[in-house]
């Protein structure tokens, strides 16, 4: 009911691994989420990656046996974009 009140990035669990939301600044077009996917998922023991330049946002299905959520942001930030 009251979603503006829960923190944006959330970390839950799924059949196949963690599921990761991430909120994303400094995206500027629908290219940017693409660049972001595509280093995402060539990383050892991310499932799959969905950022969104509409919501500025980023779900991640990822292995937590293989990667953990600090490499993941690692990515990102190295992409040039701020993970807040």
């Amino acid at each position: 009911m009251f979603n503006f009140l829960k923190n944006k990035n959330a970390v839950e669990k799924s059949s196949k691994g963690t599921l990761l939301t991430l909120k994303i600044d400094g995206m500027h077009c629908s290219s940017c989420s693409m660049n972001i996917d595509g280093d995402l998922e060539v990383l050892d023991g991310v499932i799959s990656a969905t950022t969104s330049y509409k919501k500025q946002e980023s779900k991640i299905e990822y292995d937590g046996s293989k990667v953990d959520e600090a490499q993941i942001r690692k990515v990102i930030e190295n992409l040039g974009y701020k993970v807040s």
